[in-house]
C-alpha cells in the first residue's frame, strides 16, 4: 500500500468513526446537531469546548451521553461560589501508615478523570476558575511542588449561564482562551421540544453504547492533524486573524469602531484544525475556505473583546466575524 493509498484509508476510517458518534449521540440528544459536530470537533483537536445556555437545554445530558458513548470514565465539578481551588485539584493529606507513624498523601481531585464536566463554571469565583488553568493547557497540574499528569485523551467541557444572569463571574481572557470552541446552545424548536417531552416523561428512555475506545479517540486524534490545508487557506486564516485587530491591516469598519482586542494565535491554530475536522464531516480528505468560514465563529467569538462602546450599544463579537466573513477576500490582493 502506498503512501498516499495509506493516507486515504486513514481519512476514510476516521470519517466513519465521526460518523458512528455521531449516530450513537443523536440517540438520546434531540436536535442539536451542531453542537454535537463541535463538540466532537474539540474532542478530536485535543483541546476544550464552552458550552453557553440558559439551564434546561440538555448541557449536561450532552456531556453525560459523549462519556457513555466513549465509555471514558467522567467526572463532574458542580461550580459555586465557595468552591476552592483544592476541591478541583486535591489536596495533600496525613495519613497513618502501617506501622504507625503518618505520611503524606496525595489525593487526587475531580479534575483527575479523561472527561471532566465544569458545569455552570462561571458561577465560581475567578481564583477557583484559574485552577484549570494548567490543567486544560498542559494536561497536567502541579501541586505542592510536584507534578501530576492527567493522561489522554483529556477533555474539559465547561458550561455557562450568559454572563446577564444573577451571580455569575466572567471567565478570565487566558482562560477562554484556552477554549477551542465557544458554543452557543439554541432553545429547541418546536418539533424537538416534542420529542422531548416523549422521550423524558414516557416509559422507556433513549439508551445509546459505547461508539469508541479510548484507543481509537487517541489515533483519531493523531490521524486529524494528516489533513492537508493548502497555503491560500492558511494564508486566508492568517489575514482573518490579523484583521480581528483594530491597529491591523484588513480590520473593517466595525473591528475598528467596536473591537478592543482581536483573537489570539491560539484562535489561527483552532480555525486550522477545525478547518481539517469540518471537512472531514463533509466527506472530504482536504480543508478549504468554506469550511474555514463554517468553523470562524466558534473559534473566534470568545477570543475577541470588544470595547467599551461595542458593549454599549450591544454589538455581538458575531457581528463582527459576520461582517470579516462577508468582506475578507479569499486572496490577497
Amino acid at each position: 500500500m502506498t503512501e498516499a493509498e495509506e493516507a486515504h484509508r486513514e481519512l476514510e476510517e476516521l470519517r466513519e468513526s465521526v460518523q458512528k458518534l455521531r449516530t450513537h449521540m443523536s440517540r438520546v440528544i434531540v436536535g442539536q446537531t451542531e453542537i454535537i459536530d463541535g463538540v466532537i470537533t474539540c474532542l478530536l483537536a485535543q483541546s476544550h469546548v464552552l458550552l453557553e445556555g440558559v439551564p434546561g437545554l440538555g448541557k449536561t445530558m450532552l456531556v453525560r451521553t459523549l462519556a457513555d458513548v466513549l465509555d471514558l470514565p467522567f467526572s463532574r465539578i458542580q461550580f459555586t461560589p465557595d468552591l476552592m481551588p483544592a476541591d478541583i485539584l486535591g489536596t495533600t493529606v496525613v495519613e497513618e501508615s502501617s506501622t504507625g507513624g503518618q505520611r503524606f498523601e496525595f489525593k487526587k481531585g475531580p479534575i483527575f478523570a479523561p472527561l471532566v464536566l465544569a458545569d455552570e463554571i462561571n458561577r465560581a469565583t475567578p481564583k477557583t476558575q484559574s485552577a484549570l488553568l494548567e490543567a486544560m493547557q498542559e494536561h497536567r497540574v502541579t501541586i505542592g511542588g510536584k507534578t501530576h499528569d492527567l493522561g489522554r485523551p483529556y477533555f474539559v467541557l465547561a458550561t455557562q449561564n450568559p454572563l446577564e444572569m444573577e451571580g455569575t463571574y466572567p471567565l478570565p481572557e487566558a482562560q477562554l482562551d484556552r477554549f477551542f470552541f465557544k458554543l452557543k446552545v439554541p432553545f429547541p424548536t418546536r418539533e424537538d421540544l416534542h420529542e422531548i417531552l416523549d422521550r423524558t416523561t414516557g416509559v422507556s428512555d433513549a439508551t445509546t453504547e459505547r461508539a469508541l475506545s479510548k484507543d481509537d479517540v487517541i489515533r483519531l486524534q493523531h490521524i486529524v492533524r494528516k489533513v492537508p490545508v493548502p497555503h491560500h487557506v492558511k494564508d486566508y486564516i492568517v489575514r482573518f486573524l490579523r484583521a480581528t485587530h483594530p491597529e491591523l491591516e484588513g480590520a473593517t469598519d466595525m473591528v475598528k469602531r467596536y473591537v478592543a482586542t482581536g483573537g489570539s494565535p491560539r484562535g489561527a491554530q483552532a480555525m486550522i484544525l477545525a478547518s481539517k475536522i469540518h471537512a472531514l464531516f463533509d466527506g472530504r480528505i482536504a480543508a478549504g475556505i468554506e469550511d474555514v468560514r463554517a468553523v470562524v465563529p466558534a473559534a473566534l467569538r470568545h477570543r475577541i473583546l470588544l470595547n467599551f462602546e461595542g458593549e454599549a450599544e450591544s454589538v455581538t463579537t458575531d457581528a463582527v466575524i459576520e461582517e470579516l466573513i462577508q468582506k475578507l477576500p479569499e486572496a490577497r490582493d
